[in-house]
């Protein structure tokens, strides 16, 4: 148990190659739970692939941990074992999960799996050189060009990053003999250069003066899991006789994770990645704008085009004004692929950029040298080790021309060609997974219009009816002994881009499936009415304004559905006395439960339970996800009239 109690703590401190090495040794003790250990600090340590061997066995030994397969699937994805990880995937939806941004999550990745084949197809004419004089078996990326220098994050420094047990990373230069060839890789600055904090990429203003780039003690994170906190972003400026000290940036904020920079074409906007608050999950890219002094205002998120309940990262600005960035979150092959952003109209269109450029492993951290050549980096199978970074450049070979998949954007402006769009889907129990017959289905739009009617058939199928892109949809639906319900349908990020379009009208269709609950004591709605967890301060129990647009959603329910009685469940994780917790649900639940009865919802209908930490999701829990499972909120249906 000695070697269970170190891992443990190693864990907790971030210390994942050490965790991992007194894990193994206990692995015999409780196979469940240990394997779930190694598997997630292989994860956190960004070795996703060498994870699904222990989310595996950790599965096979009987854990019960909810997130295991939702992370066993991207592991899967990331082996290129695409038919498993959806498999995984799929039960993890069917899971009590109460964490309506992970369901989000999962069911987003089930969609971008079905874009696979579309993906393959997606071949363009460049070559890929290994850059052989700069990278080595450690991690190699983020390459920036500085003259006639690349400018490159490594692991290279004398100490040892706990996290992953490589060298912890810095900044290097190496000078250009070639496009693919260097002199020998040298230590960027000894006045940015902290022996034991991790710093890396940067990005240079046009006329070289400045330089912002990141600094923490976790190192970098390039997916799902490793998003720790102290990492900023810090700026140095170039006094003629070298890089002054740098300064960490005043909107760089300290209880998030900010990093990989970059500067738009005409230096007037930083873009850089963050999981501060007021994203869209996980890691989000945001703007900040620099007036004529140098000043860098507010940051603002880049929205829902760009960004989605993955990790969007590794912005950079061509020469262009296209936006190249790395995500997980859109349809890739596994890991991170990269994309390219274009705005048309005031329309915005992503697109991946297929093969090569992409893999199932990570790649990331691109940059052009003109519009034929430039650099990237990536941990692909064939490399000299963990991240190395590649040299492409467009080659006249024949390749099989580009199909991008659909979920993209319409594109104004393509003479003699339009897209008509349409709606359908299909309803089922939500407990079954079965399709259901007999709901009376009515789509309408933002204007409180009705655009299609029907009565599903044995296989639970409606549509199809016209809408318009851009706009969103309620779907309505209505079944005898089941709860009335109304799903958001969001149509923005779904457009067909213009090089896919090769007929004068092309029709798509987009589909939509909504579960319904049978109105049964206890069912509990969290999961099928997409309630997100409630929130409150530490130590508080008022309602905060981002609780009452969930709260809001309660309402709905209870007006749609005026035979129903509700209890509202406040939960806690094991931290603090048994009594202390017991009271503070009690007052959050009641809190809560106020909040509804001030819309207008009958006393009788109400009724507020804490519960403190006697019904835990997870006994004992170890990691900060798994006490945040443990604080939930449920509304479950406790009466029917």
């Amino acid at each position: 148990m000695q070697s269970l109690k170190k891992g443990e703590k190693y864990y907790e401190n971030g210390e994942y190659e050490l965790a991992i090495k007194q894990f193994q040794k206990a692995v015999s003790k409780d196979p469940a739970r240990v394997n779930m250990l190694i598997a997630e600090s292989y994860r956190r340590s960004n070795r996703l692939s060498q994870s699904a061997e222990f989310y595996q066995k950790a599965l096979e030994a009987g854990s019960k941990e909810p997130t295991l397969r939702l992370y066993y699937g991207y592991a899967l994805k990331s082996q290129g074992n695409y038919a498993a990880a959806g498999e995984q995937l799929r039960n993890f939806t069917r899971l009590s999960v109460t964490n309506r941004s992970l369901l989000t999550l999962a069911r987003r990745e089930l969609d971008n799996l079905t874009l696979i084949d579309s993906l393959s197809q997606m071949v363009s004419n460049y070559k890929l050189t290994n850059i052989s004089n700069v990278n080595s078996a450690s991690a190699e990326f983020s390459p920036v060009l500085m003259k006639d220098e690349l400018v490159f994050t490594a692991s290279r420094k004398d100490r040892i990053y706990k996290a992953n047990g490589q060298p912890m990373l810095g900044l290097y230069k190496a000078k250009l003999t070639s496009p693919t060839e260097t002199a020998t890789p040298e230590l960027f600055s000894q006045t940015i250069f902290g022996e034991n904090m991790n710093e890396g990429t940067p990005v240079f203003s046009a006329d070289g003066k400045m330089m912002v780039f990141a600094r923490g003690n976790t190192g970098r994170s390039k997916g799902a899991g490793n998003t720790s906190a102290d990492v900023d972003l810090y700026i140095s400026r170039n006094t003629g006789t070298g890089w002054g000290e740098p300064e960490r940036l005043a909107f760089s904020d300290s209880a998030s994770w900010d990093g990989s920079p970059a500067f738009s074409a005409d230096g007037s906007t930083l873009y850089f990645s963050s999981n501060r608050a007021g994203g869209s999950g996980g890691l989000d890219l945001w703007r900040v704008n620099i007036d004529k002094a140098g000043r860098f205002g507010r940051p603002a998120n880049m929205g829902r085009d760009l960004n989605t309940p993955g990790n969007e990262l590794f912005p950079y600005v061509s020469p262009d004004a296209k936006l190249y960035f790395a995500s997980d979150g859109h349809a890739g092959f596994g890991g991170l692929d990269l994309f390219e952003a274009t705005r048309n109209e005031g329309v915005i269109q992503v697109r991946n950029l297929g093969q090569p450029f992409n893999s199932k492993a990570d790649d990331f951290g691109m940059i052009w040298a003109d519009s034929t050549r430039g650099y990237f980096a990536s941990n692909r199978e064939g490399g000299k080790g963990d991240d190395d970074i590649y040299y492409f450049e467009s080659s006249k070979e024949p390749v099989q021309v580009a199909q991008t998949p659909p979920p993209a954007s319409k594109v104004p402006g393509t003479p003699g060609k339009t897209v008509r769009y349409f709606i359908a889907g299909t309803v089922i129990d939500a407990k079954t997974q079965q399709p259901l017959d007999g709901v009376k289905v009515t789509v309408v739009d933002d204007n409180e219009s009705p655009i299609g009617e029907a009565v599903t058939n044995p296989d639970g199928k409606f549509g199809v009816y016209p809408i318009r892109i851009g706009r969103d949809y309620n779907i309505i639906v209505e079944k005898p002994d089941y709860l009335k319900k109304q799903e958001l349908f969001i149509t923005e990020g779904k457009q067909i881009p213009a090089e896919q379009l090769t007929k004068p009208v092309t029709d798509t269709t987009l589909y939509a499936t909504i579960d319904m609950l049978k109105k049964e004591v206890g069912t509990e709605l969290s999961k099928s009415f997409k309630i997100e967890t409630i929130y409150y301060d530490f130590d508080k129990f008022n309602i905060r304004a981002d609780a009452s647009t969930e709260l809001d959603k309660v309402v709905r329910i209870l007006q749609d559905n005026p035979d129903i009685k509700l209890e509202l469940g406040s939960h806690t994780d094991e931290r603090g006395t048994n009594s202390y917790n017991q009271r503070l649900s009690q007052q959050r639940a009641e809190s809560a439960v106020n909040y509804i009865l001030s819309r207008g919802i009958s006393q009788d209908r109400i009724t507020a339970k804490g519960y403190g930490e006697s019904q835990l999701l997870i006994p004992n829990a170890q990691t900060e996800e798994q006490h945040q499972l443990n604080r939930r909120t449920e509304f479950k249906v406790v009466g029917l009239d």
